[in-house]
């Protein structure tokens, strides 16, 4: 009996060291993005037309996705995993929120290529409100695409008409791209595994106090814009 206790409970402690090995390596991944969405942002910041920043001062909040996967035959599809970030009344950014966008669209195309993703918000109700349900883009949130330039005086619309602009960048280049149709929700097993533990979105938003210094790193490249 005392061995068939030894062996429960050797068993038990694989198993504790596995699944936290695999947690770990989740939360690597989650770390990961991070560091692409600081990547996307760095990458955007260098281009000749790039998101003007008097847009991204006035906005409230912004998703982004790096290497999202667009692919279609007639009929398409997408799919991509990221960030989202808002700001508080003071104008500081929040702790990262774990999403997912996935949906389709029909037209002319053909072919799969990743694009890197940046949706920028008008109103930081319309980010914080996903945490409530899956929104879509197009359908719930209006989407228009994203003007360029790096001046204020650059052709942007800041009567923000649109709830969300959009950008996507493929090789280096500006592409367009139909988010109509398209969803967006929380990811909380990877808010989970980046957080130690299970937390609602709405928690993460009101916070900005995240130790991760990739974390920190994209707060300060945002507020650099």
């Amino acid at each position: 009996m005392k061995k068939f206790r030894t062996i429960k409970f050797t068993f038990i402690a694989l198993l504790a060291v596995v699944f936290m090995s695999g947690f770990a390596n989740y939360q690597d991944k989650e770390e990961d993005k991070i560091q692409a969405a600081i990547t996307v942002m760095d990458e955007m910041d260098e281009m000749k037309e790039t998101i003007p920043s008097e847009l991204l001062s006035l906005s409230q909040g912004i998703i982004i996705v790096p290497k999202m996967i667009n692919a279609g035959m007639v009929i398409g599809g997408k799919r991509g995993k990221g960030i989202a970030l808002v700001k508080d009344a003071n104008g500081k950014w929040s702790d990262p929120v774990f999403v997912t966008i996935t949906g389709g669209s029909f037209g002319a195309q053909i072919g799969v290529q990743a694009v890197d993703l940046v949706l920028v918000f008008k109103n930081r109700k319309s980010l914080t409100s996903i945490g409530k349900g899956s929104f879509t883009l197009g359908g719930d949130l209006s989407v228009a695409a994203g003007p360029l330039g790096r001046s204020s005086s650059a052709n942007t619309d800041y009567k923000l008409e649109a709830e969300v602009y959009s950008y996507s960048r493929s090789k280096g280049l500006f592409a367009g791209i139909t988010l109509n149709g398209a969803s967006l929700a929380i990811d909380s097993k990877a808010n989970t595994a980046f957080y130690n533990k299970p937390v609602e979105a709405s928690a993460i938003f009101a916070k900005s106090n995240s130790s991760s210094a990739q974390v920190n790193e994209l707060k300060q490249l945002l507020e650099k814009y």
